[in-house]
């Protein structure tokens, strides 16, 4: 490796002007913080007196926290580089999905400009689209297929949950997030060390969590040699197997195994925490972050707890709509419900109160519900082709367990067809569906053997029975839900209801 009085004067200059930038904009606390990690991440390193050989991952998923993680690691690398005459290489890697809007792309475009990482060649940024992986790129389209199986994966779980929010977005975003990894991970000779911000208390528990998970749902995992990073994504293969088969049935392999999670990094790999080093509380960052990164809180993007995806929004939309469609109340009292349950969550995370009355300012006066109704809508469109006639059905999960809400459903929104409901059945059931096949498609967004897989398959949440299976375990671990008091008809009696989301 060169020392730094052999690098090209303008790199060097962009180093220097890179640290004293992160000097001026961090506080004493995690300065001194990113001082002890570079110590300690020296030592963790497989060779520490040759650390130019080394690769570290942060996954960067354009949100403030991982904002934040991103320029900690980054302040580490440079200060090694300053102490040692060298330092290890950076790996930067954002997992796409269809919730993630050019807003958040362009959050991560001015990161990376501020830390100099393009003209660097000790770091790298990646952009990960399923198994494809490139360069970063702020207007880089989204490739096609993960928009098709992002759609999908909403559609025939939200129809098995009747719309639950965070199994309807976040399983198989979380699954693919973790498979990301393991391709980054593997991805042109490796890396050293993989960067997480959990402590290792934290870590463990999450471990044994996945581990048991697996075990229980989907197979037990051969563990060769100490947990690491492998065994970690192994688990999380077995689950998204038991997962999708759940989803999709165990005559889809093709769809499941596109799902899976790649586990072909070394088994040495292990993860280092950054915990110890630094604080969490996102008010503390704000300084850094909107002065020096350049972060932006965008009114679809930054949605609740989320700064990195707009589906939170989606959720809200989906809550409100239960409670017009199902419950017959009005559309913003169930927008008003999921606001009180996010502004609790957002409380929960340490987000600074100027910012959740700006989220809550969005939510509130007479004209709110109809501009966030049609702001979610045209969110849907965009992102996932989805209509509001297509999340309507979705809220009503007419058609798993044989059809159960089959009527009501009819009644409810398609009443035309209420006379043919035995040729719908029959159409679910496996029949030609001549005159109903195609409504049913149109209103659904999915395709007649997907129907036909709901219909066969039981609705996985919210009734009051019914099996217990991955999605309750998944849920019962989850930590962003609450059971809030609504009524299930206008002036009904409150009734509890859990409701999930970020």
């Amino acid at each position: 490796m060169p020392t730094t009085s052999s690098v090209r004067p303008d790199l060097a200059a962009a180093r220097a002007r890179t640290l004293a930038g992160l000097r001026d904009a961090m506080s004493v606390e995690d300065l001194a913080g990113a001082e002890n990690c570079a110590r300690r991440l020296h030592a963790a390193l497989p060779a520490p007196d040759r650390l130019g050989d080394h690769v570290v991952l942060v996954a960067y998923g354009g949100g403030k926290d991982s904002t934040y993680t991103l320029a900690f690691v980054r302040m580490v690398q440079l200060l090694l580089r300053e102490r040692h005459g060298s330092t290890f290489r950076l790996r930067s890697a954002t997992n796409r999905q269809g919730g993630m809007t050019q807003a958040v792309m362009d959050n991560i475009d001015r990161a990376y400009r501020a830390l100099s990482l393009a003209e660097d060649p000790d770091c790298t940024a990646l952009l990960i689209d399923d198994e494809v992986v490139r360069p970063f790129r702020r207007q880089e389209p989204i490739l096609p297929r993960v928009l098709a199986r992002n759609r999908l994966d909403l559609l025939m779980t939200g129809h098995r949950t009747m719309a639950e929010a965070r199994p309807t977005f976040c399983n198989s975003c979380n699954l693919s997030m973790v498979n990301s990894f393991g391709i980054a991970a593997a991805y042109d000779g490796g890396v050293d060390l993989v960067i997480t911000g959990d402590s290792p208390a934290e870590q463990r528990a999450y471990y044994l969590w996945v581990n048991r998970l697996a075990r229980d749902h989907g197979r037990t995992v051969r563990q060769r040699g100490a947990a690491g990073f492998g065994s970690f994504l192994r688990s999380a293969d077995a689950i998204a197997g038991a997962y999708f088969t759940e989803i999709f049935g165990p005559d889809a392999p093709a769809e499941v195994a596109a799902r899976g999670v790649v586990s072909d990094v070394p088994e040495v790999l292990r993860f280092f925490s950054i915990f110890e080093d630094t604080g969490y509380s996102s008010s503390n960052h704000w300084p850094l972050l909107t002065g020096f990164l350049g972060f932006e809180f965008d009114e679809i993007a930054f949605s609740f707890t989320e700064s990195d995806c707009a589906n939170p929004t989606l959720m809200a939309h989906l809550r409100a709509l239960k409670c017009e469609r199902l419950y017959g109340r009005d559309y913003g009292d169930g927008l008003a419900e999921y606001v009180t349950f996010a502004k609790k969550l957002m409380r929960a995370k340490e987000f600074p109160e100027w910012l959740i009355d700006r989220v809550h300012e969005r939510y509130a006066g007479p004209d709110a519900p109809a501009l966030m109704r049609e702001r979610a809508g045209r969110f849907a469109a965009e992102a996932y082709g989805l209509s509001e006639e297509q999340l309507i059905c979705m809220v009503h999960s007419p058609f798993s367990g044989k059809g159960e809400r089959l009527s009501a459903y009819l009644s409810a929104e398609r009443p035309h067809l209420l006379p043919r409901l035995a040729d719908v059945h029959d159409f679910l059931a496996g029949g030609d569906g001549d005159g109903v096949a195609d409504e049913l498609c149109e209103v659904s967004g999915l395709e007649p053997h997907e129907l036909r897989n709901l219909y066969r398959s039981p609705t996985l949440l919210g009734t009051a029975e019914g099996p217990r299976n991955i999605l309750h375990a998944i849920l019962d671990g989850d930590p962003h839900k609450e059971t809030v008091m609504t009524r299930r008809s206008p002036g009904g009696p409150l009734e509890p209801e859990l409701i999930s989301g970020r």
